[in-house]
């Protein structure tokens, strides 16, 4: 597969607030079940594109172990039991969720949709194509996040309050999930803005330390398109 799920995949489900020291940082409840909104796959960014920063908005970094669905392509999968949930996954990646803060923290004062906060163009750094085979045991990986060279985020996928087979099985529940989608499993906390001209950088790694993918970008303000006013 490669990383042909980048334009194979039709959707990235990304779960909200599954590490219970993010959802606090950020002064939400801790959730009983898991919740995702969606991202278009138009979001995805490989390297050396640079991540960029419509005008107006305070952009954050969310780093995230991304779950590839596997499968054959034309036929969905829906309702899979977590007992069956790992035989559907094909590999995994490192991602980047970015987020427009300002625009979020409006919209949901508003009780609007979040599409606008999380939908923009470069809004989903991503690495190569991670094998299965390469990921003995994805419920302990390290996942960190530097910006500039400083540790921001630091946390192990251990402390999801719902696992990987909890979440294929409450999202195939409710849509059905076909090959290539990424699920990004959520985000340690730590998470905060970056500006034009930084450096993020990011890793996932085995408890023992082994890197299993590493990815760095840099962050440039946008020229033209939309612009965020309060």
């Amino acid at each position: 597969m490669a990383s042909s799920f980048l334009t194979t995949g039709k959707k990235i489900v990304a779960i909200g607030r599954n590490y219970a020291a993010h959802a606090k940082e950020l002064k939400n409840a801790v959730p009983t079940e898991p919740f995702f909104f969606l991202k278009p796959t138009t979001s995805y960014l490989v390297a050396p594109s640079p991540i960029e920063i419509p005008r107006g908005v305070e952009a954050h970094y969310e780093v995230e172990l991304g779950v590839v669905v596997g499968g054959t392509p034309g036929r969905p999968i829906r309702d899979i039991p977590a007992a069956e949930a790992m035989s559907h996954v094909a590999g995994y990646t490192l991602s980047i969720d970015m987020t427009a803060r300002n625009v979020q923290d409006k919209v949901k004062k508003a009780g609007l949709p979040w599409s606008t906060a999380k939908g923009f163009d470069t809004f989903t750094p991503t690495s190569g194509f991670i094998d299965r085979a390469n990921v003995p045991d994805p419920s302990d990986l390290r996942l960190w996040l530097k910006v500039n060279g400083q540790t921001k985020q630091h946390g192990t996928t251990a402390d999801m309050i719902f696992d990987i087979p909890t979440l294929i099985q409450h999202v195939s529940g409710i849509m059905s999930l076909e090959a290539g989608d990424l699920i990004l499993t959520g985000t340690p906390q730590g998470v905060g803005q970056v500006v034009d001209g930084d450096l993020i950088e990011a890793g996932l790694e085995t408890p023992d330390g082994k890197s299993l993918e590493q990815i760095k970008f840099e962050v440039k303000n946008r020229v033209g398109g939309y612009r965020f006013k309060l």
